[in-house]
């Protein structure tokens, strides 16, 4: 079996574990709240801006064995810089307060999420990066488009309050199939132990911050 089916293989359970938090249920039901959708977009922020400084971490303490996942992560920091900006702006449109959201902390399990990968990157191995890479980029493909339509029709947004979430669904397309090719060529059983375990932990605690988020009564 090739790696990428082997990590969706071994992460199942902690995946589920996500996609059971209650705010996406009422989310794809239509009851979820204003209040809700901003409070995820705020996490979203917080951990969104740690992106490319996690794959400069990563690319810079990668081996010159993987010189060939170092040049994919150069292509993938280009892509990425400045999407938090995004998520401000979707939040000015909602017509919230993006310079509270800029300056609040993160509820602690996004805070944590983010330690936890900043630290497997230094500590263990750099390869762990790509565990939240599945998990934060496979959930986009999964719910990011059908979620913003969803919200949109129930609070009557604009669409100017979901280019986070709309790009995503259909930017993290394309990343995925990227993804699952530098996965497929990570042959190393110590890289890919690193991913899976990064994978499980991340999915746990991105689920708990789905459920740190409101909801609606």
């Amino acid at each position: 079996m090739q790696f990428y089916p082997f990590l969706l293989e071994q992460t199942r359970e902690e995946r589920d574990y996500l996609l059971s938090a209650p705010i996406i249920g009422q989310v794809l039901d239509g009851t979820v709240t204003l209040e809700s959708y901003v409070a995820f977009l705020g996490q979203a922020y917080h951990h969104v801006k740690h992106t490319v400084p996690l794959l400069m971490a990563c690319g810079a303490r990668l081996p010159e064995s993987l010189e060939w996942l170092r040049s994919a992560i150069a292509e993938y920091i280009q892509e990425e810089i400045g999407h938090e900006q995004w998520i401000l702006d979707d939040i000015r449109a909602c017509g919230g307060d993006a310079e509270r959201v800029r300056s609040s902390p993160p509820n602690l399990p996004t805070e944590l999420m983010v330690g936890y990968v900043y630290d497997r990157i230094a500590r263990d191995n750099p390869v762990s990066f790509f565990g939240m890479v599945n998990v934060l980029e496979g959930t986009s493909i999964e719910l990011a488009t059908r979620a913003a339509g969803i919200i949109q029709d129930r609070l009557g947004l604009p669409p100017a309050a979901f280019s986070y979430l709309s790009s995503h669904g259909s930017l993290d397309l394309e990343h995925i199939e990227l993804f699952k090719g530098l996965m497929n060529r990570l042959d190393d059983a110590a890289d890919q132990a690193a991913v899976v375990h990064t994978a499980r932990v991340v999915y746990r605690l991105y689920g708990d911050m789905f459920r740190s988020l409101p909801l609606s009564s």
